[in-house]
């Protein structure tokens, strides 16, 4: 049995607050071109304040960039791409949602930057130039190869030949975006000073993209290959990526000096202003161990958890994957749970549309900082958009379309007269499940989120208490308590279509049901609770006083 908790009430905000990812271009229209941006964000804002209830906002990219890699390939550190808006419309969302009580987050990109930044076109303008050194070059292997066997993340070798110095330079993902050097001093440096010109501008903390990638073994040793592994030609574009173990090409040790260096930098910022500014390490999935280095005294203040997403959809396994997380977190670490975001299908498509209000309930209720993609709160699926029009070569704009506000034209997306086609189509389906018309549903998919996000805010157990697991004896239902010394509240989830009865230790009485988040809570003390097919109840444990119907 697994136990494990921070009942500290005067915890950091970001270890009770609630995540909500924004996708920028796929968010709000302000001005009718179709992409969306910070103006369009910022009137937004009392609907993430106020009607659902989060606590923090995320949003991707916002910087310069040719957008070969929709933002993620940046060309200006320092500047907020036209398509979003100006910097000034980015102090007004920083000012906006402070109003409202709501933090912001955004990207660091330290890995890579596009090839058309001017750190990179002076790096390739000569070997002997000033910059040169700031990105990773190397000479051909014998026979005019690449430099080592190292696999891109979308697509072919990592290595791009420069005919005009006769190199090589690096690129773990799409060519043009060449990856950085960190151990040059001089790019440390100005990557810091990068980080630190946002931090001046107010965010409360930033997520650091592919963290694991930006140190890699300074010999360019081959990878080994994977003599156990086919192609895999579903998950990225090139379909050998996977055919070898990725030793040589990411996580070196110098990569925890790189990260002290940016948490030093967030502790000082944090020190000076008195509010604490937050790093947020985005990793692949990876064994604990591993993936637990990232944290504590020096580190990450949490990683976002991509073994969950990739942990299959069932009881047995869900409750595996909390309990090893919970076991190799050392002390003092947080928890993170994401099932959904930018580059994945949605948990609708992958777990299918029956999965959306137990994951809803399974995301709120778990101990940690759990993190909500935009458009999950309404059970949206992948867009399904032909191959032949993706605009992104891996297929993941799919799970980025606009975001159905109303349920007529394009859902709302363009708030101005001109009623512009979003960046990607707009579908039945999802103006189906717009935001309007579930506030209008009482027990809609969208009012579940506004219940459970509530319930975090006005139970102590679900911020900061312990988190057990419970052996309920149903094949199909995974449930655990979450408590502190005066609060106990059992989760329990059933993962079947077939409606089951569940015995717990205690008496206790429901406090949500997510088949039907506006009924009455119970009032009767009972053991022996009645959950619904693909549903899930929140019960509190103990001789409790019936609460009032909320209102």
């Amino acid at each position: 049995m697994i136990e494990k908790s921070d009942v500290d009430t005067e915890a950091p905000w970001w270890r009770s607050a609630v995540i909500y990812q924004i996708y920028p271009r796929s968010f709000a229209d302000s001005d009718s071109d179709g992409v969306g941006d910070l103006r369009g964000i910022i009137g937004k804002l009392d609907y993430l304040a106020d009607a659902l209830g989060v606590d923090a906002i995320w949003c991707g990219p916002l910087y310069r960039s040719p957008q070969v890699d929709f933002g993620y390939d940046i060309s200006d550190h320092a500047d907020i791409d036209p398509a979003f808006g100006t910097l000034a419309d980015f102090d007004a969302l920083i000012a906006a949602a402070h109003r409202r009580g709501l933090k912001v987050i955004v990207d660091f990109v330290p890995n890579h930057t596009s090839d058309q930044h001017p750190w990179f076109a002076e790096a390739r303008s000569s070997r002997d130039a000033a910059k040169r050194d700031w990105y990773v070059w190397a000479d051909s292997a014998p026979g005019g190869r690449p430099p080592s066997n190292w696999t891109s993340e979308q697509g072919g070798s990592t290595w791009e030949f420069d005919e005009l110095t006769g190199q090589w330079y690096l690129h773990s993902f799409n060519r043009a975006q060449p990856d950085v050097n960190w151990r040059c001093p001089q790019l440390r440096a100005a990557m810091l000073d990068v980080l630190r010109f946002w931090l001046d501008r107010g965010v409360d903390g930033v997520r650091i993209d592919a963290l694991h990638m930006i140190a890699k073994d300074p010999g360019l040793t081959d990878n080994p290959v994977r003599v156990d592994a086919a192609p895999n030609p579903a998950d990225r574009q090139d379909p050998d990526f996977d055919t070898q173990w990725h030793l040589h090409d990411r996580m070196h040790p110098d990569l925890h000096e790189y990260i002290r260096e940016i948490r030093g930098l967030l502790a000082e910022h944090s020190a000076r202003t008195g509010q604490e500014r937050i790093a947020i390490g985005e990793i692949e999935a990876m064994p604990w161990e591993s993936w637990v280095r990232f944290l504590g005294d020096g580190g990450t203040h949490f990683n976002f958890n991509f073994n969950f997403v990739e942990t299959p959809w069932e009881p047995a396994a869900l409750r595996t994957s909390v309990e090893e997380q919970e076991a190799a977190l050392p002390a003092g670490a947080w928890p993170n749970y994401v099932l959904s975001n930018h580059d994945r299908p949605r948990l609708a498509t992958r777990n299918g549309p029956q999965s959306v209000r137990i994951a809803a309930m399974l995301l709120l209720t778990l101990r940690g900082t759990p993190t909500l993609y935009y458009g999950d709160e309404l059970g949206l699926a992948d867009l399904p958009i032909p191959e032949e029009k993706w605009l992104d070569p891996l297929g993941r704009d799919q799970a980025r379309a606009a975001m159905p506000w109303t349920s007529l034209g394009n859902g709302g997306f363009d708030s101005g007269p001109a009623d512009a086609a979003p960046w990607l189509p707009v579908s039945e389906e999802y103006l189906r499940l717009s935001v309007q018309n579930q506030l209008a549903e009482p027990d809609s998919v969208l009012n579940l989120y506004r219940r459970l996000l509530a319930l975090r805010r006005s139970e102590p157990a679900l911020r900061h208490g312990a988190y057990r697991s419970l052996d309920l004896r149903a094949e199909h239902c995974f449930g655990y308590v979450r408590s502190t010394r005066a609060q106990e509240l059992a989760v329990l989830l059933n993962f079947s279509s077939t409606d089951t009865v569940v015995g717990l230790p205690g008496h206790g009485r429901v406090l949500l049901s997510a088949d039907a988040p506006s009924a009455a809570t119970g009032s009767a003390l009972r053991q022996r609770f009645l959950v619904r097919g693909h549903s899930g109840l929140l019960v509190e444990l103990g001789e409790v006083v019936p609460r009032q119907r909320d209102s």
